[in-house]
């Protein structure tokens, strides 16, 4: 690991005035951390993000669900709020890496890390969540862009997510048995403005599958999702998994999340 300052602000105008230069922020530190001990990624400052209260907490109504960026995985899928409006939500944080990581991650570093084959992303596009920083409010389909990419500017701060909730929604996700991410993850949504079906662990980035999106909302049930037979192109493939059974995964997983969504 390179050497670097540490701060530990108590508020988050303490923490935006010291993001100047070369700083990150640091969240829960399962992804950061490991990548500066691994000499992956340097930054000359830390400004760690635990000791701000008002980034943390969850807050529901009968629309929605807003979740402070420092809220832990953890804490999202014991929240009795987040279990009665938005189970899918809950049910997914129960189910990222082990107890450890959700002790310990939260959703703002998961999403501004935006690996490809992370969950959140799969809920915010799904579910069309808005991302709140310092600065704006940012829509989750403008959000991720590419590879560990997203719209956030330097020194930009993630400060909440709200969750629209939905009609009927469910995730399932096919996991890399030893760190749990996503081989192909689906999160299909239903709510009065469509389907909407995002898809993690596939490709670069989430993404929405379109044609699944376009089966669903003729008939919203597990059968025209697995009917859909999505094209390998720009899927990844790796010593797990080939492109062409990833792409094939999409629709089973589609499939058994349109079941599940039913079921519920």
């Amino acid at each position: 690991m390179y050497t670097f300052d540490y701060q530990r602000p108590a508020t988050r105008a303490e923490a935006t005035a010291a993001a100047k230069g070369d700083v990150r922020y640091l969240a829960g530190g399962q992804s950061l951390i490991q990548a500066m001990k691994l000499r992956l990624s340097s930054s000359e400052k830390l400004i760690d993000l635990g000791g701000i209260a008002e980034l943390k907490g969850i807050k529901a109504d009968a629309g929605s669900v807003r979740i402070g960026a420092m809220t832990t995985h953890a804490e999202v899928a014991r929240s009795a709020d987040v279990q009665k409006t938005i189970p899918a939500l809950a049910e997914l944080a129960s189910h990222i890496g082990d107890p450890m990581v959700r002790n310990m991650g939260t959703l703002g570093g998961s999403i501004a890390n935006a690996d490809p084959a992370a969950d959140y992303p799969a809920a915010l596009v799904a579910l069309g969540a808005t991302v709140h920083t310092d600065r704006r409010d940012i829509p989750a389909d403008s959000f991720f862009l590419g590879l560990y990419e997203t719209a956030l500017q330097p020194g930009e701060l993630i400060t909440a997510v709200s969750f629209p909730k939905p009609q009927r929604a469910a995730y399932v996700k096919f996991p890399q048995p030893a760190s749990r991410f996503a081989l192909v993850g689906v999160f299909v949504s239903q709510a009065a403005g469509g389907v909407r079906v995002a898809v993690t662990g596939a490709k670069s980035s989430v993404f929405r599958a379109k044609p699944i999106e376009d089966a669903l909302g003729k008939s919203f049930t597990a059968e025209a999702a697995k009917g859909v037979s999505m094209p390998a192109t720009d899927i990844n493939a790796d010593l797990h998994a080939s492109a062409a059974y990833r792409a094939a995964m999409i629709s089973v997983m589609a499939s058994r999340a349109v079941a599940a969504a039913l079921a519920r």
